[in-house]
């Protein structure tokens, strides 16, 4: 089987591996409604999966010099046979060469290998990994080539089983999800103030290890955000390097992917998360209906495609089921959701942070910001935080105080919120603007934009004290992501002087850098 055949058939099996027999059957027969083949190369090797312990154990791809049990890769033995697809495989290795004793998962690249893309791929993700280092995402830890001339990255070997699968199986509380699901998002939130975006979040790259941890794996096909980052077309003939069902509409239209290209992804993830569906409903389920439906068509939202699954289950236990899982799911999460499968980037979560931190606030109780902050929501809100201390007629006097309150607080910083955020917005761009100017073929270092951004915020922002501080809490914020807690608390500390001797700056901001700053401080061990 080809390369090209085989990511064709990648997205279709990790669908099926998800359902239990009797779906998976069902899926398969609708499957072969609209491509016979495909059904029955999707048939054998399930086939395999179900009669050997090692899935894909005969490769489907044949390399040329064919590999085995016990061959030797550098200094590594191979033990079986994780996966397998266009670009290689992935092996469950040993050390073998006595120096020290570990388990790794080796990556290979196929032999005989002539596609020159494919070879700057390879290389591409080992400059990507090499760059991260994060408790939630599969580290490198070796690479080379082999005597044979086989070029190989040794990774962290990953016990697990793909996030969806692990919450089926274990039937994971709604909240619990929600918080395994910011592990996920702590990840790509790392990936990406280094400047990489992953491209192909789905639920098999998403690991969990029987301690309920995440590994996030596979940046095979990431892209670098950088200047002088080579160039590596993502398109191949007869196939997408991408998994379709897990595209954002840009990666659909070939267009330019940014960070929110990654937002879309999770959503997607997300989705399932709650709903065990994906967010479109299709007949043919075809490609081409596949590829429409991303580009063009609103998703269901997740708690009516629960109410819309209870309709058709005939089990009343079941019906029920779904039924008090959908209300759950009514007003914040819907709304979560939808703006992070927003068509276009714009719309979507500013970031992967943005989203976690909204999924944040409803855990809490707080009100999320995908929905508009409206007196009566919240004042619900506080309401539900602090229901054991209100009640009866005390409860209608405190919503009725919050609401009025809330009103009066909206109205008079509708003005000033909306100076300060075009102020920061048009101060942003002029940033990347300026850095997007050099002529030199450096790479754009992060840690030095967020240096000149600084300083640029104190010539140019000097008169505007509560943008001055949102930027010092936006960069603290970046420079926590990158590991920087010294420099992120002496931000946060000039943002602290700035809102103490102002009293224009939001009561909402004075909160976020509060909880920001006690964020570092924790972290770093110190209990001011």
């Amino acid at each position: 089987m080809d390369p090209a055949r085989w990511l064709r058939l990648s997205p279709h099996l990790d669908e099926l591996l998800e359902l239990e027999p009797a779906a998976r059957g069902a899926r398969l027969g609708e499957i072969a409604s609209n491509d016979a083949d495909l059904a029955a190369d999707l048939t054998r090797m399930l086939a395999l999966e179900s009669g050997r312990d090692d899935f894909l154990a005969e490769p489907i791809v044949m390399p040329k010099a064919l590999l085995r049990e016990g061959s030797e890769i550098g200094p590594y033995r191979l033990e079986q046979l994780l996966g397998e697809g266009g670009m290689g495989q992935v092996w469950r290795a040993s050390r073998a060469d006595g120096l020290y004793q570990r388990r790794v998962a080796l990556k290979l690249l196929r032999p005989g290998l002539t596609d020159q893309n494919l070879r700057l791929r390879f290389a591409r993700e080992r400059q990507i990994l090499a760059r991260l280092a994060h408790p939630h995402i599969a580290g490198l830890l070796d690479a080379g080539v082999s005597p044979e001339g086989v070029p190989y990255l040794a990774l962290e070997y990953v016990e697990g089983e793909p996030i969806t699968r692990y919450w089926k199986r274990l039937d994971v509380p709604l909240d619990a999800r929600l918080r395994m699901f910011r592990q996920v998002c702590a990840a790509v939130s790392h990936a990406h103030a280094n400047l990489v975006v992953h491209c192909d979040l789905k639920p098999s790259n998403i690991l969990v290890t029987r301690d309920g941890q995440v590994r996030l794996l596979d940046f095979g096909i990431a892209k670098l955000l950088e200047a002088g980052a080579p160039r590596v077309d993502h398109t191949r003939t007869g196939a997408r390097a991408f998994t379709l069902h897990y595209a954002a509409p840009e990666q659909i239209r070939g267009a330019p992917v940014t960070t929110m290209t990654d937002v879309y992804s999770l959503g997607v993830v997300l989705y399932e998360l709650l709903t065990s569906n994906k967010p479109y409903r299709l007949k043919r389920q075809t490609d081409a209906e596949w590829e429409e439906a991303i580009l063009t068509v609103d998703p269901v939202r997740p708690s009516q495609m629960l109410m819309r699954q209870g309709e058709l289950e005939g089990e009343r236990f079941e019906r029920q089921q779904l039924r008090r899982r959908a209300r759950r799911l009514v007003g914040d999460l819907d709304n979560i959701v939808m703006r992070t499968l927003c068509k276009k980037p714009e719309e979507r979560y500013p970031s992967v942070e943005a989203l976690s931190e909204d999924l944040a606030r409803h855990l809490d109780g707080r009100p999320v910001q995908a929905r508009s902050q409206g007196m009566f929501y919240v004042a619900r809100k506080f309401l539900r935080r602090h229901r054991w201390a209100i009640t009866g007629s005390t409860a209608a006097v405190v919503f009725i105080a919050i609401a009025v309150g809330v009103t009066w607080r909206q109205s008079q910083q509708a003005v000033d919120e909306a100076h300060r955020t075009q102020a920061m917005r048009d101060f942003i761009a002029s940033v990347f603007e300026k850095a997007a100017e050099t002529h030199d073929a450096r790479a754009v270092d992060l840690r030095s934009l967020l240096d000149a951004a600084v300083e640029r915020g104190d010539r140019e922002l000097a008169r505007e004290p509560a943008a001055q501080a949102e930027l010092f809490g936006l960069v603290a914020r970046l420079r926590m992501g990158l590991g920087d807690y010294g420099q992120a608390l002496t931000l946060l500390e000039r943002q602290k002087q700035l809102i103490e001797h102002n009293t224009d700056v939001p009561e909402s901001l004075r909160i976020e850098a509060g909880a920001l700053r006690g964020d570092v401080l924790r972290r770093t061990g110190d209990a001011r």
